[in-house]
């Protein structure tokens, strides 16, 4: 089973958006393929987040979508990791805290600053860092998994 980290956007596309190309992450949490860890710092991005005027979520439509997160995800404890190599964007460090606390094998993103982390090859203790696409194929091949 594969152990992932899914950074605000992606979780905004699997749950809020229902985006084509995220669904397959979705299905394989939901048939026990993988499984998602959350943080608090995560969670609160993620309520945050969905509290913007642009999404028009009333109370119930944001309580529903945090709800939904919360099942598809475990917490996990994290404590700051100076051993962690720094990415660019400061408010993306919580996600690579997460993914070496939970000892995950993806953290699925969209953010470019992550993103440029794994095009540069930075030493992360066998987490890959992948776009949804790129994760949903960790699941369809087998020998693409690390």
């Amino acid at each position: 089973m594969l152990r992932l980290v899914l950074d605000t956007n992606v979780v905004l596309d699997l749950l809020h958006f229902r985006d084509a190309a995220a669904l397959p992450l979705l299905t394989a949490l939901q048939a026990g393929q993988a499984v998602a860890f959350r943080s608090a710092a995560c969670l609160e991005e993620l309520a945050r987040v969905l509290a913007y005027p642009e999404f028009r979520l009333g109370e119930d439509g944001r309580r529903g979508i945090l709800d939904a997160y919360l099942g598809l995800t475990q917490h996990c404890e994290v404590v700051a990791d100076a051993a962690l190599p720094r990415c660019r964007d400061a408010d993306d460090q919580k996600f690579l805290e997460l993914a070496r606390a939970a000892r995950a094998d993806i953290l699925v993103t969209k953010d470019k600053a992550l993103l440029e982390m794994a095009r540069r090859k930075h030493r992360l203790s066998g987490l890959r860092i992948m776009a949804p696409a790129q994760a949903e194929a960790a699941f369809t091949n087998p020998s693409a998994r690390v």
